[in-house]
């Protein structure tokens, strides 16, 4: 049986390998973690004499089939969990992520099994990011950028690229949470900004680096005309 510590690193290994592709460096495991980096490269040796990941010295780190697996099982444990602290239990979803990361090492595969048929088999976690199914199979759906959306289409946002409590925590404030339909008004490339009409009509500014880090789908009531 892994290891807290050993789930930890294969799941980190395996999120960073989504975001950059290719081989992780150890820099970037330590940074993810907060530990030193040669405190990662112990361990990277280590999982590597398990069969778990694949280790160039110098170069980086990637997952085996089999700790691919492994990764994914305990990630899909950790967006099942984030999902029921907050739709069962009501806890606000910039609050939840620290809470599935002690959580997400405790509990049985039965548990999440019957969390995850009480929740109706949900595809996508509070944040947007897809759940993994009991087979390990993650279907990534094809999301755009905000910034890069015509202006005036009407949009849905479907997931959200930073889960830090402050960045989650204004787009709650702002009405552009995963779900909320929004319009892209204009764009302003000189000033970086991008100008949203919400929900409730309000409209709003965000800079483009934090546009960029919202993804949007076709709304499903249409779009507006421009």
């Amino acid at each position: 049986m892994a290891t807290s510590t050993v789930e930890d690193y294969l799941k980190t290994i395996l999120l960073a390998e989504g975001r950059l592709g290719g081989l992780v460096g150890m820099g970037r495991i330590a940074d993810d973690l907060k530990v030193a980096p040669g405190t990662v490269t112990a361990m990277v040796k280590t999982l590597a004499q398990s069969g778990l990941v694949d280790y160039a010295p110098y170069s980086g780190v990637q997952l085996t089939e089999a700790g691919r697996r492994l990764a994914l099982h305990v990630l899909r444990r950790h967006r099942l969990i984030e999902l029921l602290l907050v739709r069962v239990l009501g806890m606000s979803w910039s609050d939840v992520h620290q809470e599935a990361e002690e959580l997400e090492h405790a509990v049985s595969d039965l548990l999440i099994e019957r969390i995850d048929e009480k929740l109706g088999f949900p595809s996508v976690d509070p944040h947007g990011d897809p759940i993994p199914d009991a087979q390990g199979v993650v279907t990534e759906p094809e999301l755009t950028s905000l910034p890069v959306c015509r202006i005036g289409e009407r949009l849905e946002v479907r997931r959200v690229g930073d889960q830090g409590v402050e960045f989650l925590r204004l787009l709650e404030r702002l009405g552009l949470i995963p779900g909320s339909p929004i319009t892209l008004i204009s764009r302003d490339d000189e000033a970086d900004t991008v100008l949203l009409e919400n929900a409730t009509g309000e409209r709003v500014q965000l800079g483009i680096r934090a546009a960029a880090k919202i993804f949007v789908g076709p709304a499903l009531i249409g779009q507006a005309s421009s």
